[in-house]
């Protein structure tokens, strides 16, 4: 295997879509639905980009990787080059292309959009981050010479990752502390392996690894140790901490057994591992008829984990149109594929128990959409007199999460919102606390992975300007 390969000798313009393990084949296992493009097919889909002067799909990319750049060189053929000009932005492409939602950010601004479907941009990233795990051999990039600062980054998830990768590589010395046993944060609790394969999370972490970051596991700040103690033993602290506190339907019989926050839903299956009962035994309930609240990617993640956990029937709740859900275009349709039961401009407002506390159903009414809320979707508003049950014995709510306060709380001088959240300078991650920086969730509230990788760009800058102009004394 070459690192050039040939290219098709005419520009193409109707999209190569993506292989994909058959709906009715892949709700009977954990794999990997997207199967990857092969080299021709890469090469086919990249030779439809107009390589734009003005590049609008870079603008929409958080982390400004150079798209046509990356693009062109995989519709030339050098793979070796693209996967190099990926990585001047991005160190986490396998991830990136298989999580991000390229549909609204970079594919959005994408010029081929207006008039048909804009290049896979996302797909190119994941195929070209492949290739070299499995061709080309991952390539470490350079490391600045010492600096002798020493960097704590509090986090694990993307932005963490990020931050870490920045600083290691200008030469400073970066510790990671993670409250969980694993590596990854919400990349690994909260990401289904059929989205994400924890093995390719693994092999991204472990280049980390080998540039010299160090990881330290089951490392709780704000028990085990305070930010305080990270500014006196660090130069700068990185909090990327995420927003992992689960929001709840606030209505009668959420107290019922069988009702899961999606975070304790997805982390039991993920993390935990139920999905490869008997081997991992872990204790969740395997409903026949589940409910799911929710129309992001979390509730799209959900429900497709309940389909492949056994259920008969699976609804999936939302009180909006499916023009108005937040998901991944594609895990909407993934989902909708896998036989989930949308049911549109519905909203809950009671869950019913069997009389010895557990879930027997489900109370819902119907909605209709009227002026713009702040969010800029239309408002949704109950049908009076249009209540109805449907019968499930596991409800999901996936509406969302909140920061959790063990660290923000305990953290004396840390400036936070009315919400809860860490404030920090847009421009630069600076909290009120001198030399402590922060990103992601925890500032923004649930977002993307993307955007987290972004804030962390933006921090692992101010940090390196920090601690190299020795304000932290």
């Amino acid at each position: 295997m070459t690192d050039v390969i040939p290219t098709p000798p005419k520009p193409v313009r109707k999209r190569v879509q993506m292989p994909e393990q058959l709906p009715e084949v892949r709700i009977h296992n954990f794999n990997e639905v997207s199967l990857g493009y092969t080299q021709e097919q890469a090469v086919r889909e990249a030779r439809r980009c107009l390589q734009c002067k003005k590049a609008p799909c870079v603008s929409g990319c958080p982390v400004g990787i150079d798209i046509p750049g990356f693009v062109g060189a995989i519709a030339d053929g050098n793979l070796r080059r693209a996967i190099a000009i990926v990585k001047r932005s991005n160190l986490l492409p396998a991830i990136c292309g298989r999580v991000c939602p390229q549909s609204r950010q970079c594919q959005a601004q994408c010029v081929l959009g207006k008039k048909g479907s804009p290049v896979s941009i996302g797909n190119l990233e994941g195929f070209i981050a492949d290739w070299e795990r499995k061709e080309g051999g991952v390539k470490l990039p350079a490391i600045a010479p010492s600096t002798g600062k020493k960097v704590a980054v509090v986090g694990s998830g993307p932005g963490g990752l990020t931050v870490a990768a920045d600083c290691v590589q200008l030469g400073h010395k970066v510790t990671v502390f993670e409250a969980l046993h694993k590596l990854g944060g919400v990349l690994v609790y909260g990401i289904p392996e059929f989205r994400l394969p924890k093995a390719i999370l693994d092999e991204e972490v472990d280049v980390l690894a080998s540039m010299g970051v160090e990881f330290r596991m089951d490392a709780l700040i704000g028990a085990v140790l305070s930010v305080k103690e990270l500014q006196e033993q660090y130069d700068a602290v990185y909090l990327g901490l995420g927003a992992g506190l689960p929001y709840f339907l606030g209505i009668p019989g959420e107290n019922l057994a069988g009702v899961y926050s999606a975070n304790e839903y997805l982390t039991r299956s993920n993390l935990m591992k139920a999905y490869l009962f008997p081997e991992y035994d872990t204790p969740i309930r395997r409903g026949t008829n589940v409910a799911v609240v929710g129309g992001g990617n979390v509730a799209m993640d959900s429900a497709r984990i309940a389909v492949r956990l056994g259920a008969e029937h699976v609804y999936l709740v939302y009180r909006r149109s499916r023009e108005e859900m937040p998901a991944r275009r594609e895990e909407i349709e993934h989902a909708i594929q896998e036989g989930v039961d949308c049911q549109l401009l519905r909203n809950p407002t009671r869950i019913i128990g069997d009389g010895h506390g557990n879930v027997a159903g489900l109370e819902i009414v119907k909605m209709e959409l009227g002026e713009p809320d702040a969010s800029g979707r239309r408002r949704p508003i109950p049908i009076e007199g249009s209540e109805y049950q449907i019968e499930v014995d596991v409800v999901v709510p996936a509406i969302g999460n909140g920061a959790n306060p063990l660290l923000t709380k305990s953290t004396r001088g840390l400036k936070l919102n009315k919400w809860g959240y860490i404030v920090a300078d847009p421009e630069t991650g600076a909290t009120s606390m001198k030399g402590v920086f922060a990103g992601g969730d925890i500032v923004r509230g649930a977002a993307t992975v993307i955007l987290a990788m972004g804030d962390g760009r933006v921090a692992s800058r101010a940090i390196h300007e920090y601690v190299t102009a020795n304000r932290h004394d």
